[in-house]
């Protein structure tokens, strides 16, 4: 049976990107990807919401296990500072198809390069 995958995407304010990837590994995540980013949010959101958004942005982009999903996106949550309004946002999206993974290389019984 193919192990399922979870896309977990936290989008924060630039510079606690070190903060999500510790509290990510704390919950089981192997590791991610910092990508880096400008929010674009309007002023009204800002006056509707009470928070001020800080333009420049990091997201961090991690592959997890279907299993460990919810530890992840619950240790971010508290951990990470995300309980905080206007400090950043998470989510998941599942995952059809994973490659390139130690735990999911193909299994062949001839070597490609034969």
């Amino acid at each position: 049976m193919e192990k399922k995958y979870e896309a977990v995407f936290c989008i924060i304010n630039a510079g606690f990107a070190d903060e999500v990837m510790y509290a990510a590994r704390k919950a089981g995540a192997g590791g991610g990807t910092i990508i880096k980013g400008r929010g674009t949010a309007p002023l009204e959101a800002e006056r509707l919401f009470k928070i001020t958004v800080e333009p420049e942005k990091e997201i961090v982009m991690m592959l997890v296990p279907e299993e460990i999903r919810d530890d992840v996106l619950r240790e971010l949550y508290h951990s990470a500072g995300l309980s905080t309004a206007g400090h950043g946002i998470i989510f998941s999206v599942p995952v059809d198809r994973a490659l390139g993974l130690s735990d999911q290389a193909p299994k062949t019984e001839k070597n490609d390069t034969e």
